[in-house]
């Protein structure tokens, strides 16, 4: 049998000349918990699929976070949620500038300048600009610290 931990199933090999059906060719595999160091022989039997017999140890700790990889993740979520910020209120606001519609690359395209100022064209570009503030946002208070 292939047993690969990180999918969820792992294979096995039909016998020659034999059938088998979908369910019977797949074993599941169960992953062990992160927070938990196995030994070998808990590990082996979590595969296989069969009653644990090794023992567990203690939980692991988690290994921490060095200071500049957190200042450079807290800098990421920053920029990340400024851009967001910025490109929303960008897109709430000049689909209703004249500079929308008056766009010096549209002259030669009377038809796409005609369809950009439309209303449904402004409103969808505004739409956007709240989904993309909202997405700024939502990060900047879903943000928390792994310790």
């Amino acid at each position: 049998m292939i047993s690969d931990p990180k999918l969820p199933f792992a294979a096995e090999p039909a016998p020659v000349g034999e059938l088998q059906s979908p369910a019977e060719s797949r074993v599941p595999v169960i992953p062990a918990p992160d927070s938990v160091a196995l030994d070998s022989g808990a590990r082996r039997s979590l595969v296989t699929g069969s009653v644990a017999t090794g023992s567990v140890s203690a939980p692991a700790s988690l290994p921490h976070r060095s200071a500049a990889r957190l200042w450079f993740h807290r800098i990421g979520v920053l920029l990340f949620v400024f851009l967001c910020a910025t490109l929303g209120v960008m897109l709430m606001i000049l689909p209703w500038r004249p500079e929308w519609s008056d766009n010096p690359l549209l002259l030669p395209y009377p038809a796409l300048r005609v369809l950009i100022a439309s209303g449904f064209a402004r409103g969808l570009a505004t739409g956007l600009g709240l989904l993309n503030v909202w997405i700024g946002f939502w990060e900047a208070i879903q943000y928390r610290e792994e310790e």
